[in-house]
C-alpha cells in the first residue's frame, strides 16, 4: 500500500475536521430547535392554563347551566339533581325502632352504585327573622280549627324567640350521573329521583325534589352571606336581561389568595376536611356537628 504523502495526510485531517464541525453545527442547531420546541410547548401549556383560570366571580361557580326542572349541567357530560329532606324522630325513638331506621338507612345508602355520585349537604343558614316570621304566620280560615292554628303559631313564635341566632337548618341530597347529553341523562335522573323519594318514605322522612329556582336560591344564600336579602329571580328574566343564572347568584367577588381562608364578598370562610377512621362511631356524632349555632355547611360524600 502506497504511503500517504504529507499533503494528502494534511488534506485528510482538514476533511475530518470539517466533517466534525458540520456535525457539531448540526447538533447545536438540533439542540437549539429542541429548546425552542420545548419553550413553545411550555408557552402553550401556560396559555391553556391561563385560559382556564376564572377571571370573574361568575366563572368561579363550577356549573354550565341550571334548568328550570332542577337538572344542573355541571360539565359537558355530568348532570345532577337535588332533593331536600327533613328530620325523623330518631333520637326519641325506641331502641328497636332505631335499629329498624338504621337498617333502612344502610339499605338506602347501598342503593347508590358506582355510576351514581351522591353527596349529603347540611346547611346552617342565617335568615331574615322578619321574613321567617311571615312564613310561620299561619292565617286563619273559615272553619273550626282557628284555635289550633293560633296555638301552633304561638308555639312556633316562642321557639323563634328562644332563638338560635336566626339560623335555619336544612338538609339536602344531591346525586349526579355521567351522560353524553341532557336527553340521555334526564330519564335516568328521574328514575333515581323516584327511588330516592321512595326510600325516604320507607325511612319515615318527608322529602321533595327541588326545581331550578329553589336550587339557585340555595346557592344565592350560600354565596351572599354578608347580606340577608331575598332572592329576586325568575327564569323569564334571562331573555329579558341577557344575563345568565350565575349573574343572579354570584357574590361581589371571590378571593382565594390566602392558604387557610377565603373571601366571598365580605364573608370570610374556611374549609376543613375530616376523615374518620374508627371501628365504632356514636350515632350522635353528626347531630353534634349540626348543633353548632353558627353558619356552617357540612357535606358528606
Amino acid at each position: 500500500m502506497a504511503k500517504k504523502t504529507k499533503q494528502e495526510a494534511q488534506q485528510e485531517r482538514l476533511s475530518l475536521a470539517e466533517k466534525r464541525n458540520r456535525q457539531e453545527r448540526k447538533n447545536k442547531k438540533s439542540r437549539k430547535e429542541r429548546e425552542q420546541e420545548k419553550r413553545r410547548k411550555k408557552q402553550e401549556r401556560d396559555r391553556r392554563k391561563q385560559k382556564n383560570i376564572p377571571t370573574t366571580a361568575q366563572q368561579s361557580i363550577p356549573y354550565i347551566r341550571m334548568l328550570q326542572d332542577g337538572i344542573c349541567q355541571v360539565t359537558k357530560t355530568f348532570f345532577s339533581k337535588t332533593i331536600q329532606f327533613y328530620d325523623i324522630n330518631y333520637q326519641l325513638a325506641l331502641n328497636e325502632d332505631k335499629t329498624t331506621i338504621f337498617e333502612n338507612y344502610c339499605d338506602f345508602l347501598n342503593y347508590f352504585d358506582s355510576s351514581i355520585s351522591v353527596q349529603l349537604s347540611f346547611i346552617n343558614q342565617q335568615v331574615d327573622v322578619a321574613e321567617f316570621e311571615k312564613s310561620i304566620d299561619i292565617p286563619d280560615q273559615n272553619d273550626d280549627f282557628n284555635a289550633i292554628r293560633e296555638e301552633y303559631r304561638t308555639m312556633l313564635k316562642n321557639q323563634l324567640s328562644k332563638g338560635n341566632n336566626g339560623l335555619v337548618k336544612t338538609k339536602y341530597i344531591t346525586f349526579g350521573i355521567e351522560a353524553e347529553s341532557l336527553k340521555v341523562a334526564r330519564p335516568r335522573l328521574e328514575r333515581i329521583e323516584t327511588d330516592i323519594l321512595n326510600n325516604f318514605k320507607v325511612l319515615g322522612a318527608q322529602a321533595h325534589s327541588l326545581n331550578g329556582l329553589e336550587r339557585l336560591e340555595i346557592l344565592y344564600h350560600v354565596f351572599n352571606q354578608d347580606r340577608i336579602e331575598p332572592f329576586k329571580f325568575q327564569y323569564k328574566m334571562l331573555p329579558e336581561t341577557g344575563l345568565k343564572t350565575k349573574d343572579f347568584i354570584a357574590p361581589t367577588s371571590f378571593n382565594f389568595s390566602k392558604n387557610q381562608t377565603f373571601l366571598m364578598g365580605r364573608t370570610m370562610g374556611s374549609v376543613s376536611y375530616l376523615q374518620i377512621l374508627a371501628p365504632e362511631l356514636t350515632d350522635r356524632m353528626l347531630a353534634d356537628f349540626l348543633d353548632v349555632d353558627d353558619r356552617m355547611k357540612l357535606t358528606q360524600c
